[in-house]
């Protein structure tokens, strides 16, 4: 059974294509070390069926773990792959040649300001630009109010 919920809506919906420094080196040098079994910050190649043509497609992601559960954050909001994944239900989760197949859950909007403080605490150096202004030390409300605009997915 499909445990994925649609949460956009044409409002709230966005997708912040990546610079070209971001999608021809940084993302390469990512992919290339969690590849060869380097992980850095927690990062993972996710790899998931595309919607239509069914071709296998991967990203470098970052994994977030908060005591015994994890999470995928879409820190550029509605992305082809949280698109695929969503779709598909699932994905695999690379490291060098350890690669996990999981389910994923998506999280309700009201549940994620907590998951994304710690995102933030963790990685807005990286991806702080995404979130409007808003960092680890802002307010539940605050987060509240951009959570719809970054997908979150529990992995199981």
């Amino acid at each position: 059974m499909n445990d994925i919920r649609h949460h956009d809506t044409t409002e709230t919906a966005r997708y912040v294509e990546p610079d070209w420094f971001t999608r021809n080196i940084f993302n390469s040098i990512v992919a290339r070390c969690t590849k060869w079994g380097v992980s850095l910050w927690g990062s993972r190649v996710l790899a998931v069926p595309g919607r239509i043509s069914g071709e296998i497609r991967s990203t470098p992601v970052n994994v977030l773990t908060m005591g015994d559960r994890r999470y995928l954050v879409a820190p550029r909001g509605t992305t082809q792959w949280v698109l695929n994944v969503r779709a598909a239900g699932s994905c695999d989760l690379s490291v060098g040649r350890r690669t996990e197949h999981v389910s994923v859950h998506e999280i309700d909007d009201a549940d994620k300001p907590e998951i994304l403080r710690a995102y933030l605490r963790r990685w807005k150096w990286e991806v702080g630009q995404f979130f409007d202004g808003v960092g680890p030390d802002a307010t539940d409300d605050e987060l509240v109010a951009v959570g719809p605009k970054h997908p979150v997915f529990e992995i199981r």
